[in-house]
C-alpha cells in the first residue's frame, strides 16, 4: 500500500523543516510527501530543491501561480491529483507528527473509512525549545504533561487500546486525518467554494462523507500530531460566513461538490 502525506503549507519554513525532520524519523519509511503550498514563494522552491537530496522520502510540491489569498482547498485538490498514494494523510504546516504517526495510519487503514486523529496544543515554551534545539525528544509525554500545553491527553501514545473517544461525536480536524484516495474521489474531493480561513476543508468534507455512509474510525492516541504554538485565530466574520456557506450546501444536499476535483457546470 502506498501512502501520501499532504501538508497544507503557508509561509513558515521553520515549521516545515521541523515536520520534515519528524517525517524522516518515522518508524515506517515508505511514503511520499506533498507540500501543498497556498502561495508562490521562491524560498520554498529553494528549500525543497535541496531537501530532495537530504531526505529518504519522495517530495512533491504543488503551489499557486500567485498568492490570491486563502485557496487551501484548491491546493489540496491539486495535491490529491498528483498523489500516488492509495491512502492520503492530511496534516497542517504547524503540526509535527509523532514517530509512529504513519505506522498508526497503516495499522488502522480501511478503504471505506475516514480515519480521524487529534492534536496536542503545545505551549509557547515547548514550541520555542523545540525550534531552538530541533530535538524531537522534547515531545515526550511527561515533558508535555508538566507543561502549559493543552489537550495533553491527546499526546499519550496507545497503539493497542482505544481510549475513551466517540468518533461520531467529534468533528474531523483538517490537521490530522486520513482517507483512501478512491473514497475521497467519490465526493469529488474538496469544495473550492470555501475561500475564507475557517470551516471548510474539514467540516464540509465530513458531512459529505456521512452522506455516502462512509465509516468513521478514531486514531486518537495512535496517530498523534503536536500543534506548534502561535497566536491568531479565525475571525468571527469569516467563521460566520463559512458556516452559512456550509449550511446552504447541507440544505441542498450537494455531497458531490460542484467546484471540486472535477469541475461541474
Amino acid at each position: 500500500m502506498k501512502f501520501s502525506v499532504i501538508i497544507s503549507y503557508y509561509k513558515n519554513l521553520e515549521n516545515l523543516k521541523l515536520i520534515f525532520l519528524a517525517l524522516e524519523n518515522q518508524s515506517v519509511k515508505k511514503f511520499e510527501v506533498i507540500v501543498s503550498e497556498d502561495d508562490y514563494n521562491e524560498e520554498t522552491f529553494v528549500f525543497l530543491k535541496e531537501a530532495k537530496n537530504s531526505y529518504t522520502f519522495i517530495i512533491k510540491h504543488t503551489h499557486q501561480n500567485e498568492d490570491l489569498g486563502f485557496r487551501k482547498n484548491k491546493m489540496l485538490n491539486k495535491s490529491v491529483k498528483v498523489a500516488n498514494g492509495t491512502f492520503l494523510i492530511f496534516i497542517d504546516g504547524d503540526c509535527v507528527p509523532h514517530k509512529h504517526f504513519i505506522k498508526s495510519y497503516l495499522n488502522n487503514f480501511e478503504e471505506q473509512a475516514v480515519l480521524k486523529g487529534r492534536r496536542v496544543m503545545l505551549s509557547e515554551k515547548i514550541t520555542t525549545h523545540l525550534k531552538m534545539t530541533l530535538n524531537l525528544k522534547t515531545l515526550n509525554f511527561l515533558n508535555i504533561l508538566f507543561s502549559k500545553s493543552e489537550k495533553k491527553k491527546n499526546g499519550f501514545y496507545s497503539p493497542y487500546f482505544n481510549l475513551s473517544y466517540k468518533s461520531n461525536k467529534k468533528w474531523l480536524i483538517g490537521c490530522n486525518w486520513g482517507i483512501s484516495k478512491k473514497t475521497l474521489l467519490m465526493i469529488n474531493g474538496f469544495d473550492e467554494d470555501y475561500v475564507r480561513a475557517a470551516v471548510g476543508e474539514d467540516n464540509d468534507v465530513e458531512w459529505r462523507l456521512k452522506c455516502i455512509k462512509i465509516k468513521e474510525k478514531s486514531v486518537k492516541n495512535k496517530a498523534i500530531v503536536y500543534h506548534l504554538y502561535h497566536k491568531g485565530k479565525y475571525s468571527q466574520e469569516d467563521l460566520k460566513f463559512n458556516k452559512n456557506v456550509l449550511k446552504k450546501k447541507i440544505e441542498k444536499n450537494d455531497f458531490f461538490c460542484l467546484n471540486g476535483l472535477k469541475k461541474i457546470n
